[in-house]
């Protein structure tokens, strides 16, 4: 029997306790043999992101206590089906390849470059969202081609977000959803500080 691996992309400006759940979630309820956080240098629609080895470190620890949970760094810029997905299909090959995602992601899929490619060779894992519930089915069926298998998870943590984690640290304020070795290497490194 193949294995299963789940590759789950983000900025993850910061890693925050909703990504770690939902990826623990995926393991169980898709049935994974592992999955690996892929985080993205940048994407196009994210500004004023945190330099990729702070967000690489802090993944790195938040991960540590869980073996099936693993890190992938990539050189290119961000995540493309045209660039990453072969890359992928080479390192993991036999493997069945699994794409992690929230709902907000699953809402803007259709438009992805290829994504036809992506959709046909793999399953898909989406943690719905706060607030998404009514709209994932419609988005499932807007995509240009069904995937392989597609899983939907109640999210754990549906109202936490990288935004509220990064605005309680420069705060420094608790908020649901900080992991606390995210909050020290956030504070050990000056990161999300503001001065003003």
């Amino acid at each position: 029997m193949s294995r299963r691996i789940g590759i789950y992309s983000g900025t993850y400006n910061p890693v925050h306790a909703g990504h770690i759940s939902f990826a623990l979630q995926s393991l169980k309820d898709a049935k994974l043999n592992k999955v690996y956080f892929l985080p993205e240098r940048f994407r196009p629609n994210k500004t004023d992101v945190t330099h990729y080895a702070h967000r690489v470190a802090m993944i790195r620890q938040a991960i540590k206590p869980h073996k099936q949970l693993g890190l992938i760094e990539d050189n290119a810029v961000s995540f493309s089906v045209e660039n990453t997905l072969p890359k992928l299909t080479n390192r993991f090959n036999g493997s069945t390849l699994v794409f992690l995602m929230g709902s907000d992601s699953l809402a803007n899929l259709k438009n992805w470059p290829k994504v036809d490619k992506l959709l046909k060779s793999s399953e898909l894992v989406i943690g719905i969202r706060e607030g998404d519930q009514d709209r994932v089915q419609d988005w499932i069926k807007e995509l240009p081609q069904k995937p392989l298998d597609i899983h939907l998870i109640d999210s754990l943590a549906p109202s936490v977000s990288s935004t509220k984690v990064r605005e309680a640290l420069r705060r420094q304020e608790e908020t649901e959803g900080i992991l606390p070795s995210v909050r020290k290497y956030s504070n050990q490194n000056w990161l999300y500080v503001s001065l003003a």
